[in-house]
């Protein structure tokens, strides 16, 4: 039990399904009141109505002043978790690179922009934002969504290092493949890079809180990431030609 969450006010973004409910169940377990985020209210309420939280819809970027209300007029712990998995190369369409911006990194931005006074005079709160492990290292088949979440990790990693020493605790999970509907939806390259080691979101979860007992920055459901960021920092051209192999097998089986 992490004692910091007993009675906390967290917020939980993008949570009517996936790692967002997974998160929501388990500070809710844990003993937290929890505001449940999602653009799909039905899905938020039905969520918020298990937990026994409360359901705040709409849009991620903008629901920051209502979820505090709801919470009695303090938000403890922010979890940035709504995101889009947009695929594709640099030829996508704008938009697809504008969405993508928008929710993966600047949704998390804008929450930072509500949270992050109060904290400071409070001399506390903490920030998780699930970012994912295309985040440190990157992902076949799809820029926008590899772009955006090397920004979401750099943004947590700014406010944990400007931060840390004022009481503003972050966290950054980093996963690869989770069985959820944005997994589901990678096609051929999820199917040969991330579903044979995918995890259940609620190993997700489990992750998170282990790492808040130890106020960990670095959040990775699947410890082997540790070893491939490694790799990418010490020998960038061999990693490189590494993932231009797994490249090239995905194109070989499209």
């Amino acid at each position: 039990m992490v004692e910091a969450v007993q009675d906390a006010g967290v917020v939980v973004t993008g949570a009517g399904g996936g790692i967002g409910a997974a998160l929501a169940r388990r500070f809710a377990a844990e003993g937290a009141r929890v505001v449940v985020n999602d653009l799909d209210a039905g899905k938020a309420k039905a969520v918020a109505d298990e937990i026994g939280g409360t359901a705040v819809p709409g849009d991620a970027s903008t629901i920051v002043a209502e979820a505090r209300d709801a919470l009695g007029g303090t938000i403890d712990v922010y979890c940035a978790n709504a995101g889009v998995g947009s695929g594709g190369s640099e030829a996508a369409d704008e938009k697809v690179w504008a969405l993508a911006w928008d929710v993966n990194v600047m949704a998390h931005v804008r929450a930072a922009q509500e949270l992050i006074p109060g904290w400071l005079e409070r001399g506390g709160g903490r920030f998780v934002s699930t970012v994912s492990a295309a985040g440190l290292l990157t992902m076949v088949g799809a820029a926008p969504y590899s772009v955006t979440k090397h920004g979401a990790y750099a943004f947590a990693e700014w406010l944990s290092l400007t931060y840390r020493h004022r009481g503003v605790k972050v966290h950054a999970i980093c996963p690869q493949g989770v069985r959820t509907d944005m997994l589901a939806a990678t096609g051929t390259a999820g199917d040969l890079v991330l579903k044979p080691t995918a995890i259940e979101p609620e190993d997700v979860a489990s992750a998170l809180f282990e790492g808040m007992k130890e106020d960990r920055f670095l959040i990775l459901p699947h410890p082997e990431v540790a070893e491939y960021y490694q790799a990418r920092a010490a020998t960038p051209d061999r990693w490189l030609a590494g993932m231009n192999h797994i490249q090239q097998r995905w194109e070989a089986a499209e």
